[in-house]
């Protein structure tokens, strides 16, 4: 199923990062009035490089999304809301849990109340993760599973999400709500893993480094290219019955972390990989294998990931190479 929005006002928090860069090309593309918020603080993947080259195009809000006063009044005025922003580091999250709660928990709620008092009409697609379901009982895992988070994030990521059902259920403001699992493509962050390992994966073979798998290399992830994911997002925007509904992304051909990183290594000469033994703060939170079932969105919607890895990366990978002095 291929969505589009055609001539109206955005809203985009965190729309400076990776996805919420790419989803305003996509909307300025089709003549819509995008407005992005970003605080473009330096952990949280904000890049003005991301849309250098239509900045005459958008306007741009050097903002927080903690700051109340500056979201009452963006707010206003907008038909969409894809509210994107978050922290998104596991292990940040553990390390300074109480700005985690601030950013995915507290912030949100802010955003909702904006919302009721101030532009009820709205509609809004908010970005939850996988990660909330922690270690999986079965696979693949679907919207039923328990969610038993294995970090912080994970719990606040929660939090997020139910606020924005419940406003949708108590006040009837249309939102929806997408979990994406490992989103990866031009624009992402690089610079490290805060984002995703696929992100210092890639910085790794472009700086002739080897990638470094941690344990044995088995555990299984699924992998979604970023317009797979735009188109997604279109559709929790424009689609009544996902109002108010929580839906799965996921691919059809999860990879083990090494062959994942074998089809990297083919991509670039003299590329590499290691297997290392696994830290042990990064241990103690990995999940082992995480396959998605998307199945609920994909029967209702017909949306299916139509970018394979193999070209997915070999495109990311492309990018990066004309324009990695702005992403280390």
């Amino acid at each position: 199923m291929s969505v589009n929005i055609l001539n109206k006002k955005i809203l985009i928090t965190g729309g400076l990062g990776f996805i919420g860069s790419n989803l305003t090309r996509r909307l300025v593309e089709s003549g819509n009035n995008v407005k992005i918020i970003d605080s473009l603080i330096p952990e949280y993947g904000g890049n003005l490089r991301n849309v250098h080259d239509i900045q005459d195009k958008i306007t741009v809000s050097q903002s927080d999304v903690r700051d109340v006063a500056a979201i009452k009044n963006l707010i206003k005025g907008h038909d969409y809301l894809f509210n994107l922003a978050g922290q998104t580091s596991h292990l940040d999250s553990m390390h300074d849990p109480i700005t985690d709660l601030d950013i995915n928990a507290k912030a949100q709620l802010s955003i909702l109340e904006a919302c009721r008092k101030y532009n009820p009409d709205i509609r809004i697609v908010f970005a939850s993760t996988r990660q909330i379901y922690g270690k999986p009982k079965y696979l693949p895992v679907d919207e039923k599973h328990p969610r038993h988070p294995v970090d912080v994030n994970g719990i606040n990521k929660i939090a997020g999400e139910q606020y924005h059902i419940l406003y949708q259920e108590v006040y009837g403001i249309a939102s929806s709500v997408l979990r994406l699992t490992n989103t990866y493509g031009p624009r992402m962050r690089i610079r490290d893993a805060r984002q995703t390992f696929l992100g210092i994966w890639i910085r790794n073979l472009l700086e002739g480094k080897p990638i470094q798998v941690f344990g044995d290399g088995k555990q299984r992830r699924d992998y979604n290219y970023v317009e797979d994911v735009l188109d997604a997002l279109l559709i929790g925007a424009t689609e009544k019955n996902a109002i108010g509904k929580v839906y799965n992304l996921g691919a059809p051909d999860p990879l083990s972390l090494e062959d994942t990183a074998k089809i990297m290594c083919q991509k670039i000469e003299g590329g590499d990989y290691q297997l290392i033994p696994f830290p042990e703060d990064r241990k103690a939170i990995d999940v082992g294998d995480f396959i998605c079932d998307y199945s609920a969105f994909r029967d209702q919607f017909g949306w299916e990931p139509k970018v394979s890895f193999e070209d997915g990366i070999q495109r990311s990978l492309e990018y990066f190479q004309g324009d990695i002095e702005y992403y280390i």
